[in-house]
């Protein structure tokens, strides 16, 4: 029977005729559902046959977008956010996508009132991907956490936190400030974000103050980890700092709005005074590291932005210009007790660090550390 079935990621690469670097791809976005046995992912039949039927129609994004924006406005209708601005201010600023009685908590009127960004960051708000596609299901008895991120050490951070018995961990593979968002909005539990603030150097705690204003939190750092370019094989353009993004002719593997690669390049470009409509393929957006570091490696641009990792894989070269705190974020509530006290011992354990070390690519100097917290 189909629900039996079961095929590893070299399997479905043969059965899509695509790579195994566009099926991880499709994992990592949450679009092709998966699961680890051992240290391999497999792919049910079942799932494999309706990402396709959705991928047919054309309405996979469309489909959770609109999902995504019927939960922000029910919740919004019930509780509406005070952003400090005037009723009309958002349709001056930006031009109404909906009918102006049903404002979003997500909108950008929101973002601008807590995140108070030049244009160029602004934009990094497009639209909240969700953090589950599907109801919570969960064993009897097990609370469902929801942490969301990319990087690899999350998986590993969501297996330590089942040990316990007691939490079932619940991936999403939204980008950084999204991830924000859907916590401010209730969706999820641990987030991860790597977002850089130009103006003061600072990672993330600048963004999580504003986006999360009058909500009690701590901030604990994950690990640390090289940001920079990805350039071609002989780096034939020569490009070695954020400046030289400003070469005529560019071509740009860019990230989605929302992701902390993104954020970076947005903040270096502001810094240096490029203007983003010079960078070729600037509006073209990748959902994941590997992507933009597959284009790169194809030919199909010259430089991205992104972690080190990806340009290992890939086999690309890459020049490290940052080194970025990659922190969790959590809200500090009573009923949350239990769960944050198993995080923060989870963090620090030895035996974590040992398994976090051999992955490979990570600073855990501060692995951890309580970078900020307030209370209850």
């Amino acid at each position: 029977m189909s629900e039996q079935i079961s095929y590893t990621t070299e399997e479905i690469a043969r059965l899509l005729k695509v790579s195994k670097l566009t099926v991880y791809d499709l994992i990592k976005k949450g679009e092709l559902p998966a699961y680890r046995v051992g240290k391999q992912m497999r792919i049910d039949h079942d799932d494999l046959e309706m990402y396709k039927q959705r991928a047919k129609d054309g309405m996979l994004r469309e489909q959770a977008g609109q999902l995504q924006l019927r939960e922000l406005q029910n919740d919004t209708l019930a509780h509406p956010p005070d952003t400090g601005m005037a009723p009309d201010a958002a349709d001056r600023l930006y031009p109404a996508q909906h009918p102006p009685q049903e404002p979003t908590a997500a909108s950008p009127a929101f973002v601008h009132a807590a995140y108070a960004r030049p244009e160029e960051i602004l934009r990094n708000i497009g639209t909240v991907q969700p953090v589950t596609e599907e109801p919570l299901m969960t064993p009897s008895g097990m609370r469902p956490l929801v942490i969301t991120g990319q990087d690899t050490s999350l998986d590993l951070l969501a297996r330590y936190m089942e040990k316990d018995g007691r939490f079932r961990a619940l991936r999403s593979f939204a980008g950084s400030m999204d991830s924000l968002v859907s916590m401010y909005m209730g969706h999820s539990d641990i987030v991860s974000t790597h977002l850089y603030d130009g103006e003061t150097g600072e990672y993330n705690l600048p963004y999580v103050r504003k986006l999360l204003v009058s909500r009690s939190f701590t901030v604990i750092n994950l690990v640390s980890r090289r940001a920079g370019l990805y350039v071609q094989r002989g780096n034939p353009k020569r490009i070695n700092s954020w400046k030289q993004l400003g070469q005529t002719g560019i071509r740009l593997a860019n990230r989605e709005r929302g992701a902390g690669a993104r954020v970076l390049l947005d903040e270096q470009l502001r810094l240096n005074g490029i203007r983003p409509s010079t960078l070729r393929g600037y509006d073209r957006e990748e959902t994941s590291h590997i992507a933009v570091a597959a284009r790169i490696a194809a030919g199909e641009a010259d430089v991205g932005v992104g972690s080190e990792k990806a340009a290992a894989m890939v086999g690309i070269e890459f020049i490290p210009l940052a080194v970025e705190r990659y922190d969790l974020v959590v809200l500090n509530r009573p009923e949350h007790a239990e769960w944050i006290a198993l995080l923060k011992r989870t963090l620090q354990s030895e035996e974590f660090k040992r398994e976090l070390q051999a992955i490979g690519g990570y600073d855990l100097s501060r692995t951890g550390e309580i970078i900020y917290e307030t209370e209850y």
